[in-house]
């Protein structure tokens, strides 16, 4: 009994196959799913400045942003697909071309990078619960907030931002840690509730005068001279940028696809991507011209456009609707959070230790290491730049994906051995070299100097949006020819 466990050590049971009976998920569940990945305070203000801000044709980034999700939809069906089948999350599919072992480390980096953005998007999570606190305590006695107490600090924190900090985590573990059946109905509530928050914001910036801000949309599209070099020099570089924002979330899609009834409803759902970045765009365009609008005719100094919802709150003077506001935003937070970080996290370190953590103690630590993140963020993360770093990091992810697709499509041919997956021993087909596959990692290794070579090679940084599809395009063929030939 103990050599049978022995063998199996692999396995969690939430690292399992999805029983055929719990893949419930509709294109619905998915439309949901793509609409939180969007909605936050990223990808609005990605998105109004893409379309304002920088005097881009708007009909360009519009075709940019189309042909972006094209793309998104094409790769996600590719490896959502697999998972989808065999009813296995990201990490454990990793371990079929990599190898055991190696899949534990390779996965274990999309769960850092995931842990690190937790952290980081909890502070902003924490923020709006900040400007709540400092509105009721405001409302109860205008003086209140110039108490001894609400002026001293602790590494850049007063005692109102280490509540709301404290609050936001244990807040995240209650909601977080309840399974996949908790999922599927927070992102469906998430979704619509933004969508809702977003309608109302957009019908109070459209009462304040509907004809001028149309006319100023309207200025926005041209059709003069759409093909000339510039344009299509802006369309290669929006369906880039575009293509990013959603590329860390490709690699492991494979954690929500495994839920899906069938392939016709994962098709669908995908499918759906560019519904909500039409829908999202529409929303963030209006209501930044809308507010703009606002702004210029209440406040006598305007000197840029607020791209960034949590801006445009600050300076408008409407209690009633900051509060609202702040709720939305928050729960968009959460949602992204929740699905673009924490779940992902999760099962990467289910897959690291997977006799030893469970839902509950995952949470723990995630919240513990994104802690630091979150605490020490505004006074000293923030302050040494590691974006580069980030992208680094994050073009590794491209190159795995490349790897993947090429060994279950053209080397395995669809191909899987189920058992052999949660094997800890020779007995498994994917064992390899002491559970490291080394042509693989070799592929990945070429496929990840291409990709990060456009972040720090200044001659290639024009292709840095690029830097995902590039080290997966070079894994992809690395992989294949010398992985093909026996």
């Amino acid at each position: 009994m103990n050599q049978q466990k022995e063998k199996f050590q692999l396995t969690n049971w939430e690292l399992v196959s999805v029983n055929p009976t719990d893949k419930t998920w509709k294109w619905t569940d998915y439309f949901y799913f793509w609409a939180v990945n969007i909605q936050s305070l990223i990808g609005f203000s990605l998105i109004a400045s893409l379309y304002i801000l920088y005097d881009l044709n708007f009909i360009v980034v519009l075709s940019g942003t189309i042909f972006a999700s094209i793309l998104i939809y094409f790769f996600s069906n590719l490896i959502g697909k697999i998972s989808q089948k065999h009813g296995i999350p990201f990490p454990v599919l990793l371990r079929i071309s990599i190898g055991l072992n190696a899949a534990r480390y390779f996965g274990f980096l999309r769960g850092l990078l995931g842990i690190f953005f937790f952290g980081v998007q909890t502070f902003f999570i924490s923020k709006s619960i900040v400007y709540l606190i400092r509105i009721s305590l405001f409302y109860i006695d205008r003086e209140i907030l110039n108490n001894e107490i609400f002026l001293i600090f602790f590494l850049s924190l007063n005692i109102i931002d280490w509540i709301a900090l404290l609050f936001t985590f244990c807040l995240q573990y209650l909601l977080f840690t309840k399974g996949h059946y908790f999922l599927r109905s927070f992102t469906k509530f998430s979704a619509i509730f933004v969508y809702f928050g977003l309608l109302v914001f957009l019908i109070m910036v459209v009462s304040e005068n509907s004809q001028k801000l149309f006319s100023n949309f309207s200025n926005l599209i041209s059709l003069e001279d759409i093909f000339n070099n510039s344009n299509m020099t802006t369309f290669i570089s929006v369906t880039g940028t575009m293509f990013a924002y959603f590329a860390i979330v490709l690699l492991s899609f494979g954690d929500f696809s495994r839920y899906a009834k069938d392939k016709k409803e994962l098709n669908l759902g995908n499918l759906s991507l560019l519904i909500n970045l039409l829908l999202f765009s529409f929303f963030a365009v209006l209501i930044t011209l809308g507010a703009d609008i606002i702004l210029n005719n209440n406040i006598n100094q305007s000197e840029r456009l607020f791209t960034n919802p949590t801006d445009i709150i600050g300076k408008i003077d409407n209690p009633a609707l900051t509060i609202f506001a702040l709720l939305f935003i928050m729960v968009a937070s959460l949602s992204t959070n929740f699905i673009a970080n924490y779940i992902p996290s999760q099962n990467t370190l289910l897959n690291f230790l997977p006799n030893n953590l469970n839902l509950r103690t995952c949470g723990i630590l995630i919240m513990f290491i994104a802690s630091f993140v979150a605490i020490f963020w505004l006074p000293v993360l923030s302050q040494i730049g590691l974006l580069s770093f980030i992208d680094t990091v994050g073009s590794i992810f491209g190159p795995l994906f490349g790897l993947i697709v090429c060994d279950y499509y053209l080397i395995k041919r669809k191909k899987i051995i189920n058992k052999d997956i949660f094997l800890s021993n020779k007995e498994s087909a994917y064992f390899y070299s002491n559970g490291w596959h080394l042509k693989a990692i070799y592929s990945v290794f070429i496929g990840f100097i291409f990709a990060s070579s456009t972040i720090w090679n200044v001659n290639l940084q024009f292709l840095q949006t690029f830097s995902w599809i590039i080290g997966a395009f070079t894994s992809y063929v690395t992989y294949y020819f010398i992985a093909s030939k026996k």
